[in-house]
């Protein structure tokens, strides 16, 4: 009786499981060291939340279990921006203002990525963008590498059955 009152569903597993993956293939360090990324807070931010844009924008009209499963992704995403606060030493009364301006943030790039993968294959919406965002404040000679990283991950998760999503495993391909 408690197993099934305790066992999670499976879209619980499979959006933690995508969140994994996601978070592993954001930590890649060949974004940094080969494409530039800021190794800082922000960049990391950035490089953190465009992957998971990436795995929404998937399962994005692909059925109810699908939209569970990325919802799961984003409360598991937004828990880790949580605790990252935390861990960087925020205060309690101030995570919850950092909270609203990086979920506001969040919201703003999804918009704004819509826009600039709409217009590929030109890839000036999306350059300007990722100097905009990723590259924010430094020397951005990456950014044409990570705009053609962003449209092969994407054009890789496009091609994977989205069943693999709702069982919590996509692959990402090279870096």
């Amino acid at each position: 009786m408690l197993n099934r009152l305790f066992k999670s569903r499976p879209a619980q597993a499979a959006g933690r499981a995508l969140y994994a993956a996601t978070v592993a293939q954001a930590r890649s360090p060949a974004l940094y060291a080969e494409l530039g990324a800021p190794d800082t807070p922000e960049g990391r931010f950035e490089i953190y939340s465009l992957h998971v844009y990436l795995v929404l924008e998937r399962l994005k009209d692909q059925g109810e279990f699908a939209a569970e499963t990325a919802q799961v992704l984003f409360d598991t995403y937004l828990s880790g921006l949580d605790d990252a606060l935390r861990e960087l030493g925020v205060g309690d009364l101030s995570v919850g203002k950092r909270m609203r301006k990086l979920g506001e943030a969040f919201y703003g790039r999804i918009q704004s990525y819509e826009a600039a993968l709409a217009a590929l294959p030109d890839t000036g919406l999306l350059e300007a963008l990722l100097g905009r965002t990723v590259y924010a404040g430094v020397e951005a000679p990456g950014v044409p590498a990570l705009a053609a990283y962003v449209v092969a991950r994407r054009d890789a998760l496009a091609a994977q059955p989205i069943e693999m999503f709702c069982a919590g495993a996509a692959v990402w391909g090279t870096t």
